[in-house]
């Protein structure tokens, strides 16, 4: 059986009086490349750090690499890449001398990783020497990646990074983290409101709602599987299609949404009754139906 890498059992968290993590489970599994994704507000960053120990949770435990996430020992601490939403960089520093600040950290250090990414992106030796407080939100944000990137962590996790990166940088981001990270099996959870980027990398998805992961499967599977079912109530109120994830009533009648009824089963459904529509949803359709 495989050991997870992240165990989450039944953790919660609130903000003054607003619960935003409510007994929320969650295991994930090595080499696993989930895509988190819920609305605004959904509480994903929330997640990602009391994920690693960054935040405190009102109840329920977290363990990374079987230790406890608040608790992570140097060794299994040097495993784990965090890009946060907001850069944490230290900006009095240039960025050459952050960069030497975090390998003394690392027992590991892929100085030619940096010195790729640092060249391809942009920083030319007056740019390394510059203090960071001077540096735009893009260029910020890509100095972030490549301090996570540089000790190639068993586990990333990013959180919405590249949010302030141009289609031409993210492009190169993904391509980075497929060539050098996803082929060797590195295990990375990162949270997108960009679905065409998740669906280039991303084997798996989880979707955030209310405090609870509503739904979590192989990307490729919920594509094939998920359907919209509408018809007349009369009709759909008689026929149980397994795998419904919601149903709503309206004067039009009935749609479910399923995630898992087999297509036999829904051709069937179909062929008896004419007047059934099935349709295929698309990753977009699939997150506006479970988040809202």
């Amino acid at each position: 059986m495989t050991v997870p890498i992240i165990q989450i059992a039944s953790i919660s968290k609130q903000f003054t009086s607003k619960p935003v993590l409510d007994q929320l489970d969650w295991e994930i599994l090595p080499g696993q490349v989930i895509g988190l994704l819920g609305r605004k507000g959904a509480g994903k960053s929330t997640l990602l750090a009391c994920m690693l120990g960054l935040q405190e949770t009102d109840g329920g435990a977290v363990s990374v690499f079987g230790e406890p996430a608040a608790n992570l020992s140097p060794q299994a601490r040097a495993k784990v890449a965090y890009v946060p939403h907001t850069c944490d960089l230290f900006e009095w520093l240039s960025p050459l001398q952050m960069l030497d600040y975090f390998k003394t950290l690392y027992p590991h250090w892929n100085s030619a990783k940096v010195e790729g990414l640092l060249a391809r992106w942009g920083f030319d030796k007056i740019m390394r020497k510059r203090p960071i407080s001077q540096l735009s939100a893009v260029e910020k944000q890509r100095l972030s990646i490549v301090r996570a990137l540089a000790h190639d962590p068993q586990l990333l996790v990013l959180d919405e990074p590249m949010s302030a990166l141009e289609p031409a940088a993210r492009r190169d981001f993904l391509r980075e983290l497929f060539d050098g990270f996803i082929e060797r099996g590195t295990t990375i959870v990162f949270s997108t409101h960009v679905l065409s980027d998740l669906e280039r990398v991303a084997s798996e998805v989880a979707f955030l709602k209310t405090g609870k992961i509503a739904l979590q499967g192989g990307l490729d599977e919920l594509l094939q599987s998920a359907r919209r079912v509408t018809g007349p109530g009369r009709l759909l109120d008689r026929f149980a299609v397994s795998g419904e994830l919601r149903r709503s009533k309206d004067l039009d009648g009935i749609t479910q949404i399923v995630t898992s009824a087999a297509s036999g089963e829904l051709l069937a459904l179909a062929e008896r009754e004419p007047a059934i529509r099935i349709e295929h949803l698309t990753l977009a359709d699939l997150f506006v139906e479970v988040t809202q």
